[in-house]
């Protein structure tokens, strides 16, 4: 050691706290994801977007709302509504998917998530977690606000109110397979690539290119083919499980004696959408 040599104690001390481990890590991926969905923590310009849905999907039902409470009339029901905002759910999660994963293998962030003490699959249920509580918000909520219109108008008391809730907690049920679905199509498609506009397009796509099959499929002369030509778009297939399991639903899909087979397909395509997503992020995790 040369005599210009100094040695510094610099009070370096071993970390003595707590180790909060994988529960830890999934919470704070979560949370993070929820509040990235929405675009908290983010510029002002990230927020538009996410809130200007939420705002119309708010007074879509805040008019749905006073239209009853004048008139007695309901333009939509409770599921009709999840159907109608459909569309508008597409575009919020095409924006929003590419947010929560694509940034991640574009900045190159993965391999020090899965240097910690995290699996492939914490990640992926995190990120899961994340979308389908974010998309049920966009339509649980208004749905609650149509709900409480209708509890505070009604003229046969406490009955019209437990009435109400039969009708909403179905729909709130009906949400969550849309949010299911969506959160498995939009999270596998923006997982493929890095580039946030690439993703964004795929995942409209997907919906915009299969919607016109269903409408070739039901003009057929078979009754058969008219039935299970829901089968054909993610759209129209949410649509005729809610019109096989709710028939007051009113989804405007016919699908007679087929109904499990709508529930089966949209159930394993939902599980087969978070397989590949595991599948695809081990990849990534073993490299």
């Amino acid at each position: 050691m040369s005599e210009a040599s100094v040695i510094h104690d610099i009070g370096y001390q071993r970390y003595s706290g707590p180790r909060l481990g994988r529960s830890a890590v999934f919470g704070a991926i979560y949370i993070h994801g929820l509040r990235a969905a929405y675009g908290l923590g983010r510029s002002a310009k990230s927020k538009i977007f996410p809130w200007l849905v939420v705002g119309i999907v708010t007074l879509v039902a805040v008019i749905l709302a006073a239209v009853r409470a004048q008139t007695g009339l309901l333009p939509l029901n409770y599921i009709q509504f999840a159907d109608a905002m459909s569309w508008l759910i597409i575009f919020f999660v095409a924006i929003v998917a590419p947010e929560l994963v694509s940034r991640d293998m574009r900045a190159g962030v993965l391999p020090l998530y899965f240097s910690r003490p995290l699996r492939a699959a914490d990640y992926i249920g995190a990120k899961v977690a994340a979308m389908v509580t974010a998309v049920c918000g966009l339509l649980a909520v208004p749905q609650f606000v149509m709900f409480l219109g209708a509890a505070f108008t009604t003229k046969t008391g406490m009955r019209g109110v437990w009435h109400e809730l039969g009708d909403l907690l179905p729909a709130w049920a009906y949400s969550l397979l849309w949010a299911l679905l969506f959160t498995g199509i939009g999270l596998l498609i923006a997982s493929l690539t890095g580039k946030r506009a690439f993703a964004a397009g795929g995942i409209v796509a997907v919906f915009l290119m299969t919607t016109p099959i269903v409408g070739v499929i039901s003009i057929l002369h078979s009754a058969t083919a008219q039935k299970l030509a829901g089968l054909a778009s993610p759209m129209s297939l949410i649509s005729g499980v809610g019109q096989w399991l709710i028939p007051d639903a009113s989804t405007g899909i016919f699908v007679g004696e087929f109904g499990p087979v709508y529930l089966i397909e949209a159930l394993t395509l939902i599980a087969a959408c978070m397989l590949l997503l595991l599948a695809r992020y081990r990849k990534v995790a073993s490299l």
